[in-house]
């Protein structure tokens, strides 16, 4: 069983910073790729970043280039999202993932995830 329990969304200004965060559980974490999804109200759930097994390389959604970085810490087991320059359109609930198998590179897709946090609200206000 994997657990992910993720941390760090609340309410934000435009132009301000978040931290989120991800702590898995389970497996051994240095293996697997993980992700980071969000979804707005109405809307599909959407791939916003995504980090290789081995760190690199890593993929952004192209509204989200620029201003987000995904990055993970293997001795703590936790991936990590860096928005700045957040934009009201950022406002969504976000999804930390992890894929059933190991060694993933370039994951994408949310059917490639099984394993999916509560996930966390960001609001951004204009």
């Amino acid at each position: 069983q994997v657990q992910l329990v993720e941390s760090g969304g609340g309410l934000v200004q435009a132009g301000g910073s978040l931290r989120l965060s991800c702590e898995a559980s389970g497996r051994t974490f240095s293996m697997y790729a993980m992700g980071w999804f969000r979804q707005a109200p109405g809307k599909e759930r959407d791939i916003v970043a995504s980090v290789s097994w081995t760190g690199a390389p890593t993929y952004y959604a192209d509204s989200v280039k620029g201003r987000f970085t995904i990055s993970r810490d293997n001795a703590k087991e936790t991936v990590y999202l860096q928005m700045n320059s957040l934009k009201p359109e950022d406002t969504a609930v976000y999804y930390c993932a992890a894929p059933r198998g190991p060694y993933g590179i370039n994951l994408v897709s949310p059917t490639e995830y099984v394993y999916w946090g509560q996930g966390t609200q960001v609001t951004v206000s204009s």
